[in-house]
């Protein structure tokens, strides 16, 4: 069968235009799965988590035996997570800190973490109710050396950090980690606002609360208590912050 020239234009014209709609379709396509990456975060796997730890986690040996036996109690779940203690070190140390606060102790990982990251003459004043729990801390910090640098004050939270107000320690502090009893846990970061100086770092654990939150269906005390808390420190003009999706969730404050 004989095809006209005029044909041959038409199907060569037919042949362009799919071409270049199919190169326009994939870079469509293309644009959109970046887009979807930016949107969609990672999904933090056991498999990635190990990877994490592999080639990033600086844990010595102290601080392992001190998170394994942490790990046979009942409320293990109480501990924060290695990195976590890491990142709050790199925080200490960025900032120069020479003192920090510290409220809820537990088992003593963190504050650990905090006086290792210390210059020798620093000090970390830390509170928790719970002498069993700090105590089996204790031993692990006069193994790592550092417990001269570690005052700790038992009993009710809120009251020690009174005492410090009234002890005139206002604005003497560099860095505060809160990470206690969450229906408190405005309280605890009122008078931590007091007592950190000006342009020092307070850190809130626990502000995604296990993605409760989030979940308008949960209603009960902590939970409301930490969204209130939330909603607060967006529009707190004292501060500058940053919520991180790390860990249980952890809030950044800066005080202004």
């Amino acid at each position: 069968m004989l095809v006209s020239h005029g044909e041959i234009c038409s199907t060569c014209i037919v042949l362009i235009w799919i071409k270049v709609n199919v190169a326009n379709i994939e870079k469509k396509l293309t644009r959109n799965a970046r887009t979807q990456r930016m949107i969609h975060h990672l999904k933090i796997t056991q498999e990635i988590l190990t990877y994490v730890r592999d080639v990033s986690l600086r844990e010595n040996d102290i601080l392992k035996a001190l998170r394994n036996e942490t790990l046979k109690m009942a409320e293990c779940n109480m501990q924060i997570m290695p990195e976590q203690g890491q990142f709050i070190a790199l925080l200490v140390r960025l900032m120069q800190a020479k003192k920090a606060l510290e409220i809820g102790i537990f088992t003593g990982y963190s504050a650990l973490c905090v006086a290792q990251a210390l210059p020798d003459n620093g000090e970390l004043i830390a509170c928790d109710n719970n002498a069993d729990w700090v105590n089996m801390g204790r031993k692990y910090w006069q193994q790592a050396g550092v417990e001269h640098k570690i005052s700790t004050m038992i009993g009710n939270a809120q009251d020690s950090l009174q005492q410090l107000i009234e002890e005139k320690l206002e604005g003497s502090f560099d860095i505060a980690f809160i990470d206690a009893d969450k229906e408190n846990y405005d309280t605890y970061y009122e008078l931590a606002l007091k007592l950190v100086k000006k342009g020092g770092l307070i850190l809130l654990d626990n502000m995604l609360w296990s993605g409760a939150v989030a979940n308008k269906s949960i209603s009960d005390k902590e939970t409301e208590v930490l969204r209130a808390l939330n909603k607060k420190l967006l529009s707190d003009d004292r501060i500058d912050l940053s919520l991180l999706p790390f860990a249980d969730g952890l809030t950044l404050v800066l005080k202004r």
